[in-house]
């Protein structure tokens, strides 16, 4: 009996010992899988803007357990994470000027996860429109404007290099045209002018010698500063047209011939639109109106010779373009700021 029982006690601990050791390998087995579902996945993707272009931005991701990581994106946009724990996560994007951008997903062991592109949108807060006011926009092309001078010596203010220049207002086209008339060459041009007059004698009412000479010169300069008047202030404040030719230095060379003869009888209006030169035609009729009371009674001639300046002067300004377009325009000190054309 006790034989017996000995033998029983044998095969129970030889099965005690089956089972321990069964559970044993189970065990270590279950850790194993374990430790294989676990295995650490990626994390990767792109960021940009609405436009497609990239974004440097911060990576933050974070997941079950509390576990987190930041990183900055590349210069192209791309980021990539590694060592990611398998479960639920979050990814939030930001970079300064956009609003931020959250992602949520579920990453399997050993995963490789793309992240879908990211485009971040800019925050209404981010975006700073700086309004500069015409009339500022304006006073500065005035200023490097009225500096233009061909050879350096000739003024050549009324010719403008930019094309799409901001319009003038009343007191900018008065101030002009002041510039121009008090310039010391204007002086020396009338001077010129009322000499050859003296020497051919013409408007013989003003006479002879010193006296005759002033009272020609004095009539000339009133002349001049009255036709640039009108047709650079008055009439261009009343019309609302720009004063100045807009030089156009591109194209073939018909083209621009073209455009610069008929700019003497089409303008900018300040609404950036051509329209008919209502300015110089009615400012050549009311100049050489008044201009006729600066000369001596019996040299005036009419509504006829009135006419015929007036023809004249459209005739000149033409010519005047053409010589812009393609000689002023490369001898013009200054010019080259305005982004000019190489001829």
């Amino acid at each position: 009996m006790r034989h017996m029982t000995r033998a029983t006690r044998g095969r129970r601990v030889l099965t005690h010992a089956v089972v321990l050791t069964t559970a044993l390998t189970l065990a270590a087995v279950g850790c194993a899988s374990s430790a294989a579902a676990q295995q650490p996945g990626s994390v990767s993707g792109l960021v940009t803007d609405e436009t497609g272009t990239a974004v440097v931005a911060t990576i933050s991701l974070a997941g079950e357990g509390g576990w987190a990581t930041e990183i900055v994106a590349d210069a192209g946009g791309r980021f990539a994470i590694g060592d990611v724990p398998a479960g639920r996560f979050q990814l939030t994007v930001t970079s300064p000027g956009f609003a931020p951008h959250t992602i949520s997903g579920v990453i399997q062991s050993g995963e490789r996860f793309d992240v879908p592109p990211i485009r971040l949108r800019v925050t209404v807060d981010a975006v700073t429109i700086d309004v500069t006011p015409t009339e500022v926009v304006a006073e500065r092309q005035l200023q490097e404007q009225v500096q233009q001078r061909v050879l350096g010596v000739v003024p050549n203010f009324y010719v403008s290099f930019v094309p799409n220049a901001a319009p003038l207002n009343t007191a900018q086209k008065f101030r002009l045209s002041w510039k121009a008339t008090i310039d010391p060459f204007q002086f020396a041009g009338v001077a010129v002018l009322a000499g050859v007059e003296q020497a051919r004698n013409q408007f013989p009412g003003f006479g002879s010698g010193w006296s005759g000479y002033m009272k020609r010169y004095a009539a000339a300069y009133g002349a001049e500063s009255t036709q640039r008047m009108f047709n650079r202030v008055i009439m261009p404040a009343i019309f609302r047209q720009d004063p100045r030719y807009f030089y156009k230095g591109e194209g073939t060379v018909r083209s621009r011939v073209l455009y610069a003869l008929s700019r003497s009888v089409i303008r900018k209006g300040d609404n950036g639109h051509w329209q008919p030169n209502y300015s110089s035609v009615a400012g050549s009729f009311a100049a050489a109106g008044v201009s006729n009371f600066y000369y001596p009674e019996a040299d005036r001639h009419g509504l006829r010779l009135t006419l015929q300046n007036v023809g004249i002067g459209l005739v000149f300004g033409a010519v005047g373009n053409v010589t812009q377009e393609f000689l002023w325009s490369r001898l013009t000190s200054r010019a080259a700021q305005h982004s000019r054309p190489t001829q």
